[in-house]
């Protein structure tokens, strides 16, 4: 095909000026489509404007005017934390040294009993203290003496000069049952955390811990315990205290124990009494024979005396070192523990029969028991 000059330069211009016309006609068009959606647009927005208007059923919430928020019911745990916790109070144990004066060795927790300032705490909270300090839920600081304190229980009273003061119910932990909600109040790691509650339940009962030379028959909770809790309560879900908090295995989680209130409560008694804590006792030293060492040597299992006390309840019954008492208030002695429980279940005063093996031969004695020599 031949393309001549005159053909290709006419080619070009018309279609140059044909577009114009193309583009006006389609410019109308679309401007007619818009002018026509426009209309639609305005006549529907009224339409629907006058629907709702007109109560169609349909309401748009305006979230700015909700104002008033519906409140949260209090469960067990507030409720209970309502009540103890204004009665868990701080304790810092204090020495008075020659260069700087007083000083803080350790912090714990305590829990008010009674109205005109005793307070219930560990033994060891306040172990070594010159000067002890107590710091109310509110954070006023008071002065304590030491009213009585207990070792082997780890129990301690003290009384600071103050009256209505808010107090926390004791329950009875004989009726603490595991799975039971738990609920511990006190100080953790000092004054900073003062208040702190952590809930768990209760694990186990009548753990057997031995710390030292002590041995506690705890309750046992996973909720967290952990230093300066000691001597804070652990709460039932009625309020009530049911334990002191004391001691925790460090290398494990979800492991704390606390004292039974029941058995607080009967130390309690005895130091506002006393200021100390009267024990009944035998008086002997001695040490346990059990069944493979019985078999070796030919004698009994029991308590192997070692020492008699001289002018003790033992003595005056006529117990002699070599003994072995096989059986203590009709229980027979399987460990050494056995003749320790036995002689807690009596007071002072009390005359408990024993049995005794001696050179072949059993004997029955009557023991007078003595207070303990502290």
């Amino acid at each position: 095909m031949e393309f001549h000059e005159n053909n290709w330069g006419s080619g070009i211009k018309f279609v140059e000026e044909k577009r114009p016309k193309k583009a006006f006609r389609l410019i109308g068009i679309i401007l007619l489509v818009f002018f026509s959606a426009s209309i639609g647009g305005i006549l529907g927005g009224y339409y629907v404007k006058k629907s709702y208007e007109a109560g169609s059923g349909i309401n748009i919430p305006n979230l700015t005017e909700q104002q008033n928020v519906s409140s949260i019911p209090k469960n067990s745990v507030n409720k209970v934390v309502e009540l103890v916790g204004p009665a868990v109070v701080g304790v810092s144990n204090n020495v008075n040294t020659i260069f700087w004066g007083k000083q803080k060795q350790g912090t714990g927790s305590g829990i008010i009993f009674d109205k005109n300032g005793y307070i219930v705490t560990n033994y060891h909270v306040i172990e070594g203290a010159t000067d002890v300090t107590v710091t109310l839920s509110g954070g006023k600081k008071l002065p304590a003496r030491i009213i009585g304190a207990d070792y082997e229980t780890d129990i301690a009273v003290l009384k600071v000069d103050a009256t209505n003061l808010p107090t926390a119910k004791f329950g009875d932990s004989s009726k603490v049952r595991v799975g039971d909600l738990a609920i511990a109040i006190g100080n953790p790691l000092g004054e900073e955390f003062a208040g702190s509650v952590t809930v768990g339940v209760i694990s186990a009962l009548n753990r057997e811990i031995t710390v030292e030379d002590r041995r506690y028959k705890v309750i046992q909770t996973d909720a967290s315990i952990n230093p300066g809790n000691s001597g804070g309560a652990l709460c039932n879900e009625k309020g009530e205290v049911i334990g002191i908090n004391t001691l925790k295995i460090a290398s494990a989680e979800g492991m704390g124990f606390a004292i039974p209130i029941n058995e607080v409560k009967k130390i309690v008694d005895e130091l506002l009494k006393h200021g100390y804590v009267s024990r009944p006792y035998i008086g002997i030293a001695g040490t346990f024979i059990d069944k493979e060492q019985a078999e070796e040597y030919g004698v009994p299992v029991g308590v192997g005396v070692q020492e008699v006390v001289r002018g003790s309840g033992a003595e005056l019954a006529g117990i002699r070192p070599g003994d072995i008492i096989v059986e203590f208030d009709g229980k027979k002695l399987t460990k050494f523990e056995d003749l320790q429980e036995a002689k807690e279940k009596h007071r002072v005063g009390d005359v408990v029969k024993a049995k005794i093996w001696r050179d072949g031969r059993y004997i029955e004695v009557k023991i007078k028991l003595t207070e303990q020599i502290r």
